[in-house]
């Protein structure tokens, strides 16, 4: 089949909903770069928004190195984030809605202003936050294995899944978030640990990124949005019957059953 943006959008829209997955797209369309699989997200965004989704925030994906150096990827990533992707606080994980979910803590802000790229900085970043989160997101993937290219991942919505925040929002000013950590329990037994130093040195940076990257694309971060800064471990496997729990230094404790 000769793939283009209309045909590959669709696609990953049907394995979505039919919870199937299949080979990266790069296979056969090698020429299906980054700037092509980001055309291919705002596309698929509208067709969120037209059945009737809201649009609520962006997430970031592959911001620490653990990520990147498990996915072989050296670019962190921009994606959109609707009110279909969150998952309400003592929910289990949605498995009759993913493929192979897969859970990784994240530092999660609100935003209080609006953030414009180009040329915003870290600094610039935090002063348009309102309130900093923890918060658990469960990626997914419509790739087989999570095996896929930048263009690739781009197209997919950075593996978006559903997210859920935790219990505590503080102002960011009385956070030092390079220090902020979290420690990830699954079924009992610490198997991993981070700070937001791991996610680009200060999740702020994310931030940044995010306006950076999104105003060459014609957007901006508005008020009340919702921005996941990135997983700050890597992600671990939230298969049925699993206990996964998050637990922030200042944020709170997140625990997620991995449903049925």
């Amino acid at each position: 089949m000769a793939w283009d943006v209309a045909s590959v959008g669709a696609d990953l829209l049907r394995c979505e909903d039919e919870r199937v997955d299949r080979a990266p797209f790069t296979d056969e369309w090698p020429e299906l770069d980054l700037a092509t699989g980001y055309e291919i997200q705002d596309r698929n965004l509208q067709a969120r928004l037209d059945r009737g989704e809201t649009l609520v925030g962006i997430k970031l994906g592959l911001t620490s190195k653990a990520k990147q150096q498990r996915m072989g990827i050296d670019v962190p990533f921009v994606a959109w984030l609707t009110d279909a992707m969150v998952l309400p606080a003592g929910d289990p994980v949605p498995q009759s809605r993913l493929i192979h979910p897969r859970i990784e803590p994240e530092i999660v802000f609100v935003m209080g202003r609006e953030l414009t790229g180009p040329g915003v900085s870290c600094a610039t970043a935090m002063r348009a936050v309102e309130s900093v989160w923890g918060g658990a997101e469960i990626i997914d993937s419509r790739y087989r294995d999570f095996r896929f290219k930048a263009g690739d991942v781009a197209a997919d919505n950075a593996s978006s899944g559903v997210f859920v925040t935790g219990p505590v929002g503080l102002p960011p000013s009385g956070l030092d978030l390079t220090l902020e950590a979290a420690l990830v329990e699954v079924d009992g037994q610490i198997v991993d640990s981070a700070t937001g130093a791991a996610v680009l040195g200060h999740p702020g940076e994310a931030l940044a990124l995010a306006a950076n990257e999104l105003a060459k694309r014609g957007h901006v971060i508005k008020p009340g949005w919702i921005v996941l800064t990135g997983g700050m471990t890597d992600a671990v496997p939230a298969p049925p019957s699993s206990s996964t729990a998050m637990h922030f230094t200042h944020l709170g404790s997140i625990f997620i059953n991995g449903g049925e």
